[in-house]
């Protein structure tokens, strides 16, 4: 099931193209390859800190909702800034305008978005950062999960009462060799 909630709207629609105005043009797959106007790093992953976010075709509250976020905590990339709204991108690869305000710094990942719908597919949540380590849980596609450290490979995750490491390429919310703590 999907975290969003689509919001059909003829304005929306025909405002989509003015969206593009807006474009960031081809955008750079490792974190710190340019600074926005925030002095902060673009591209770089954050979350939604509020649980109804609305995403605009535009940076403005003039714009129209494309989409509806109804849960805290969903992984998005900043991937544009202006003034005190970022251009974001989904899990899913769906791109829009949220205000500052709505974001967070506090980092979270989709697991394995990509696998999603496949049967018996599961991700593992290891004891340690390394395969063959203790397993944690096993986590379908899709599931959100707070990470709070990364060390290129694998990232330390909690999903409720359940902390472990995912390996690095089986989440989307950190990038490739991305380390932090």
């Amino acid at each position: 099931m999907s975290v969003r909630t689509i919001i059909t709207s003829a304005l929306g629609a025909a405002l989509l193209a003015i969206s593009f105005s807006f474009g960031s043009g081809p955008v750079a797959h490792a974190q710190g390859a340019a600074k926005g106007a925030s002095g902060l790093p673009l591209p770089r992953f954050v979350s939604l800190k509020a649980s109804r976010v609305n995403l605009r075709v535009g940076p403005s509250t003039d714009y129209a909702v494309s989409w509806l976020y109804t849960r805290s905590g969903v992984p998005m990339e900043i991937i544009q800034e202006y003034d005190h709204w970022r251009r974001v991108r989904d899990e899913d690869g769906t791109e829009g305008w949220i205000h500052k305000s709505l974001l967070s710094g506090e980092r979270t990942a989709a697991v394995a978005p990509w696998k999603r719908g496949a049967k018996d597919v599961f991700v593992e949540m290891h004891a340690e950062p390394r395969r063959g380590a203790g397993l944690v849980a096993r986590l379908e596609p899709g599931v959100v999960v707070a990470i709070d450290e990364c060390n290129g490979d694998w990232c330390r995750a909690e999903i409720q009462q359940a902390e472990g490491w995912i390996a690095q390429d089986q989440i989307w919310g950190a990038y490739p060799g991305e380390a932090f703590k």
